[in-house]
């Protein structure tokens, strides 16, 4: 058996040496991203100060801005504001005309039959409690206070039906006594802009006050409800047509679009007639219409 001459092929290839594998590819992670920055929370000044700017805004764009109920005295006011709970200003303003007109004064109401006011009452809503209220607060004016409705906050709220916010609509705008005006739309305007937190309304009239000079709270209430009226709805606020949108934390809650948003807007803001049958002179909008034309 003749033994075979490696040829220089063969050869090379037993003697070059084994190639290593390359080594398996590993997934090279992306840089992480440094995390946000939560912003700083804000001082009380800046606090205090965007409040202010809000509020100096408001006036310009409601400088117009006032009590939204129809009265011509104290006891029609404050007859009027316990008639507005759990309905609107539009519906009371639409009822007493009538009222008033057959109960003048607080012993005319006294002396009532409570089923007569009941039916004048009666689109109001809870007329049957309404009732009981009214002519319970029209007796204590007409017992204790010599049928003249006091200025005191302290003897406003001990009236049947009279709590502070209805204490605060009389004295701000029947005496001229400065006061916060706590209704649902108050409350949720100045959460959304985060003057506040508490939800208890004694807590943000305290809170709020605190923000501004007194003199400034009377109008500030009515700023605040009007703006909550027409543009910072509850469930679908207008902020593509909000003029303190730059200044408001929770905008993009509602409608950002500018042409979307202008047909939320009401009142005068959206062109339909206000509240009021008999507005200010300066109100810029529509009287209401009476019951019988709505």
């Amino acid at each position: 058996m003749t033994k075979k001459t490696p040829t220089a092929a063969t050869s090379a290839k037993e003697t070059a040496p084994a190639k290593k594998a390359a080594p398996a590819k590993t997934a090279v992670k992306a840089p992480a991203k440094p995390a946000a920055k939560k912003a700083a929370p804000e001082s009380r000044t800046a606090l205090v100060r965007r409040a202010r700017r809000i509020n100096r805004e408001l006036a310009e764009v409601y400088a117009y801005a006032h009590p939204e109920l129809d009265f011509e005295n104290p006891f029609e006011l404050l007859v009027a504001t316990v008639l507005s709970a759990q309905t609107t200003d539009l519906r009371v303003n639409q009822t007493t005309p009538r009222l008033f007109a057959k109960y003048p004064t607080p012993e005319d109401l006294a002396a009532a039959v409570p089923e007569e006011v009941e039916e004048l009452i009666r689109p109001t809503g809870f007329f049957r409690a309404k009732t009981k209220s009214i002519m319970g607060l029209a007796k204590a004016l007409r017992d204790d206070f010599g049928g003249e409705v006091p200025g005191r906050l302290d003897d406003l709220v001990k009236l049947p039906g009279v709590g502070r916010k209805t204490a605060f609509v009389v004295l701000g705008n029947a005496f001229g006594v400065p006061g916060l005006t706590v209704d649902t739309h108050f409350g949720r305007l100045v959460r959304r802009w985060k003057w506040t937190e508490e939800t208890d309304p004694v807590k943000v009239e305290a809170a709020v006050a605190s923000l501004f000079p007194k003199s400034e709270w009377t109008m500030l209430s009515h700023r605040v409800i009007f703006h909550g009226r027409r543009i910072c709805h509850s469930r679908k606020p207008a902020c593509g047509a909000c003029p303190i949108a730059p200044l408001c934390p929770s905008y993009g809650e509602g409608e950002t679009d500018p042409e979307k948003a202008k047909k939320l807007l009401k009142y005068e803001m959206g062109g339909f007639p206000g509240q009021r049958l008999k507005p200010p002179a300066d109100y810029p909008g529509k009287p209401a219409p009476p019951l019988a034309a709505g």
